[in-house]
C-alpha cells in the first residue's frame, strides 16, 4: 500500500476547515445537552410529574430513534410546514436533541447516588429544597457523574460524523470529498482518523485526570 505524503501535506488545510466545523458543531451541541440534561433532572429532583412524564417520554423517543432519521426530518421535513433551517442548526439541535436524554440519564445516575445522610444533614441545617439541589446533591452528582458524562461528549463528538448527510462540511463530510474528487481513499482515512485523534485524545486524558482528582478529594488522598 503506498502513501502519498506529498498529497497529505497539502490536504491538511483542508481537514483543519473540517476539524473546525466538527468542534463547532460538538461544543455547542454538548453545552445544550448538559443543559437539557440538568433541566430534566431538575424536574425530577423538585417531582414535577407533567414535566418529568414529558422528559420520560422525550428520552425514550430519542434514545430509540437514529439520529440520521432525526436530521433528516429537521432538514427536509420541517421544510413541508414552510420552516428552513440551516445545515449547521439541524446538526446542533439533533445532537442536542440525542445528547440531552443520554446526559439526563447520567445525571440521574448521580444524584441517585448521593447518600440521603447527605440530604438529610441540609434539611437539618434549614437549607431550601434548591439550597440543596444547588449545594450537595449537584455538586457530588456531578463528580459521581463525570465519566458517564465525558463518555457521552466522546459519543457527540463521533456523532457529528451523521451531520455529513445534510452537507455540513465536518470531517466525515471532508473525506468523502476529498475521496470522490482526488480517489486518494488511504490518504483521506490515514488524515480522518488523525484528526479525529486529535480531537478525542486530549478529551480523554483531561477527564481522566479531573475523575482522579475528584475521587482523591472525595476519599480525603
Amino acid at each position: 500500500m503506498e502513501i502519498d505524503f506529498n498529497f497529505i501535506t497539502e490536504i491538511i488545510p483542508t481537514y483543519v476547515q473540517g476539524t473546525i466545523m466538527t468542534l463547532n458543531l460538538a461544543v455547542i451541541s454538548i453545552l445544550l445537552s448538559i443543559i437539557i440534561g440538568l433541566l430534566i433532572e431538575a424536574a425530577r429532583y423538585f417531582n414535577l410529574k407533567i414535566l418529568t412524564a414529558i422528559s420520560k417520554a422525550y428520552i425514550e423517543f430519542s434514545r430509540n430513534t437514529p439520529l440520521l432519521i432525526q436530521v433528516f426530518f429537521l432538514f427536509y421535513g420541517l421544510t413541508k410546514f414552510g420552516i428552513k433551517l440551516s445545515g449547521f442548526t439541524c446538526g446542533v439541535i439533533g445532537l442536542a436533541f440525542l445528547g440531552g436524554a443520554y446526559m439526563a440519564e447520567s445525571f440521574r445516575g448521580g444524584v441517585e447516588a448521593v447518600s440521603k445522610s447527605q440530604i438529610e444533614s441540609g434539611q437539618a441545617l434549614g437549607l431550601s429544597k434548591m439550597q440543596i439541589l444547588t449545594d450537595i446533591v449537584l455538586p457530588i452528582s456531578f463528580s459521581i457523574s463525570i465519566p458517564a458524562v465525558v463518555a457521552n461528549c466522546i459519543f457527540l463528538v463521533k456523532e457529528t460524523s451523521i451531520i455529513a448527510s445534510i452537507a455540513v462540511a465536518e470531517l466525515m463530510f471532508v473525506t468523502k470529498d476529498v475521496i470522490g474528487m482526488y480517489y486518494k481513499t488511504n490518504e483521506a482515512l490515514i488524515l480522518v482518523v488523525l484528526f479525529y485523534l486529535i480531537i478525542l485524545l486530549p478529551i480523554s486524558i483531561v477527564s481522566r485526570i479531573i475523575e482522579r482528582r475528584l475521587r482523591y478529594g472525595e476519599f480525603g488522598r
